[in-house]
């Protein structure tokens, strides 16, 4: 194991002075308990302060940023930046699932792909820089896995909402979500989505809910509408 996490030391450009911290980081509450091992141990306290340092790190960012943006924007821009499907986009990444310490029955299931468990696992990796490296290198690994591509990131994770704006301002019909097919067991899933516009096909997506799925097909219709343009 220790091999891989020095693999994902090399991938986010940062060493580790305490290594055990970077474990603790990957270590999901289903591993503790298989193993027998205390509850703290898991990564959810590290994911804990990592969550403040982010939602700092990003405000800061937004108030320089944006210097004519309201409170209540901000607000909503901070929350949609470091919601679990954006955090899990950047996970996905550095490909952080692939570095997590899961149970058995959570690694069967899926688990690595889980939204949920990777952007968790995103915060908890930023506490572990922090706990190990301090605010500065938190600060930087923030900026370069979480704050990039920002506008992307947005459109990505509005899509259904900017698609729908999109075709009230051009008085279109709007957007039907078509479940096209699933796949797997009940307990990983895959869902097949087409976002449909008049008769015509504009986006399709899968993903491991029909929200998820519903969003990459809205994201895929925007690309292609603006291509039209």
């Amino acid at each position: 194991m220790e091999e891989k996490l020095r693999e994902l030391e090399k991938k986010i450009g940062y060493e580790f002075r305490d290594f055990s911290l970077l474990k603790r980081a990957m270590m999901h509450s289903s591993y503790t308990n298989e193993k027998n091992m205390p509850k703290y141990e898991c990564n959810e306290r590290l994911e804990f302060l990592g969550d403040a340092v982010l939602e700092l790190v990003s405000s800061e960012f937004l108030f320089k940023e944006s210097p004519k943006v309201s409170e209540g924007e901000l607000t909503k821009t901070r929350a949609s930046m470091v919601c679990e499907p954006s955090l899990a986009m950047c996970a996905a990444d550095i490909g952080l699932g692939d570095y997590l310490l899961l149970g058995k029955g959570e690694e069967a299931t899926g688990g690595r792909l889980r939204d949920s468990i990777t952007s968790d696992a995103m915060e908890a990796l930023i506490g572990a820089v922090y706990l190990d490296g301090g605010f500065t290198n938190a600060k930087e690994f923030i900026h370069r896995f979480v704050l990039t591509d920002l506008e992307d990131k947005k459109l990505f994770y509005d899509s259904k909402t900017i698609l729908q704006e999109m075709m009230q301002a051009q008085g279109r019909e709007p957007v039907a979500y078509r479940l096209v097919r699933e796949e797997g067991p009940d307990h990983s899933k895959s869902f097949f989505v087409e976002a449909v516009i008049g008769k015509k096909v504009y986006g399709a997506g899968s993903g491991r809910s029909k929200k998820a799925a519903e969003q990459r097909a809205a994201y895929e219709a925007i690309l292609r509408l603006k291509k039209e343009k």
